[in-house]
C-alpha cells in the first residue's frame, strides 16, 4: 500500500509540474546575478502568473542577439531582455521577433512607439572615475591626457557598441581621429561590462566606461561617495534597454503577460536600485535618495535605430583600425 501511495503521489506531482507553464527569458549576466533585478522580478512575476519564470544569463546584450540569431526558431527562449536601441534594427531583420500589445505611459527623454520591443530602463553612458581626481570634460581632452581607461568590445557588449556610436554621433567624420587619440589610453578591451567594471574597482585603470547612474550604486548600496561620472561637453549617448517576444515561443500569451508586467510598478520599482538605471516608467515612490546627486547631461545623443544600424560597420572599422596601429 505504501508503494502504491508513493507512486500515486509521484504521478500527481509529475502531473502538477507538467501543468505549470514555463517562460524562458534570455538576458545578460548582471541581470540574473543575486544582486541584480532578476531574483526579485522572478519572485514578483511568479506570484501573479502561476508559472515558472526561467532567467538565463547570456553575457552582454550584443551576445544575446548573436545567440538567438544562431538558435533561430529552435531557441528555447520565449523572451529576449537586454537588447538596446542600437541593436533593435538588426534584431528585427532576423524575423525572429513578434509584435507586442503592451500599453504604457513611458517616462523617458525620447518618445517610444516601437511595435516590437518594449523598453524597461534607460541611461546615459559615461566614464566613471574616483571623485577625488580630476576628470577630462571631453573625448579630446581624454585623448590628450595620461588617463587610462577600460572599455568593452562593441561586438559583444552593448556599452561597447554605445561608445562607438557616442563618438560617431559627437564627431562624425572626425571619429577616426578621436579613436587614434584614445588608443594609447585604453588599458584593455573586455568582453562585457561586468569584467571591465571589476577591473576598475581593482585599480587597473583610472576610468571605466559605464553609466552616469553607476555612482548611485556606490552611494546607496555601499554608502561610498568616492565614485563620480565625468561630464562631457559633447553630450552623452543614451541607451534604452528593451525586451521582445520571439515569434517561435510556445507560450505567446504568457510572454505577452510578462512584457506587460515589465511596465508595472512591481517591475519598474526594482530597476533603479538593482540594475542601476533609470526606469522606463516612473515608480509610484519615485527614485531613491542619491539619484538626485548624479550628473545630468546638458545634451542627449541618440541615433535612430536604423541610422545606428547603418553606420555600425563603419564605426567598428574605424575603432579596429585605430586600436591595431
Amino acid at each position: 500500500m505504501k508503494h502504491l501511495t508513493f507512486a500515486a503521489g509521484l504521478l500527481c506531482a509529475t502531473a502538477a509540474s507538467a501543468q505549470t507553464p514555463e517562460l524562458t527569458v534570455y538576458t545578460y549576466d548582471s541581470f540574473v546575478a543575486e544582486w541584480g533585478p532578476g531574483p526579485k522580478i522572478e519572485a514578483a512575476f511568479e506570484e501573479t502568473c502561476d508559472c515558472d519564470l526561467k532567467l538565463v544569463g547570456v553575457e552582454d546584450g550584443a551576445a544575446l542577439l548573436a545567440r538567438v540569431r544562431l538558435e533561430g526558431d529552435r531557441s528555447d527562449a520565449d523572451i529576449v531582455l537586454g537588447l538596446d536601441t542600437n541593436l533593435i534594427a538588426a534584431a528585427k531583420e532576423t524575423g525572429l521577433f513578434a509584435e507586442h500589445s503592451v500599453d504604457a505611459t513611458y517616462d523617458m527623454p525620447v518618445e517610444w512607439t516601437d511595435p516590437v520591443f518594449v523598453p524597461y530602463d534607460w541611461g546615459y553612458f559615461a566614464f566613471i572615475h574616483e571623485a577625488a581626481n580630476d576628470a577630462p570634460t571631453s573625448f579630446r581632452e581624454l585623448a590628450d591626457s595620461d588617463k587610462t581607461i577600460l572599455i568593452q568590445d562593441p561586438r559583444s557588449s552593448t556599452p561597447g557598441l554605445g561608445l562607438l556610436l557616442w563618438v560617431k554621433a559627437a564627431y562624425g567624420d572626425e571619429a577616426p581621429e578621436i579613436w587614434e587619440g584614445l588608443s594609447d589610453n585604453i588599458v584593455t578591451v573586455t568582453k562585457g561590462w561586468s569584467e571591465a567594471y571589476g577591473l576598475f574597482m581593482e585599480g587597473e585603470a583610472d576610468m571605466v566606461l559605464s553609466y552616469t547612474t553607476s555612482p548611485a550604486y556606490h552611494l546607496i548600496a555601499e554608502e561610498d561617495d568616492t565614485k563620480a561620472a565625468a561630464a562631457f561637453d559633447e553630450g552623452h549617448y543614451m541607451q534604452v534597454e528593451v525586451a521582445g517576444k520571439l515569434a517561435s515561443t510556445d507560450q505567446p500569451e504568457l510572454a505577452d503577460e510578462f512584457l506587460q508586467f515589465m511596465v508595472t510598478d512591481a517591475f519598474q520599482s526594482v530597476i533603479p536600485t538593482t540594475n542601476w538605471m533609470y526606469p522606463a516608467v516612473m515608480p509610484d515612490d519615485g527614485l531613491a535618495d542619491g539619484f538626485d546627486t548624479l550628473i545630468k547631461p546638458e545634451k542627449s545623443l541618440l541615433l535612430p535605430a536604423e541610422e545606428a544600424a547603418a553606420i555600425r560597420e563603419e564605426a567598428l572599422t574605424e575603432w579596429q583600425n585605430a586600436l591595431s596601429q
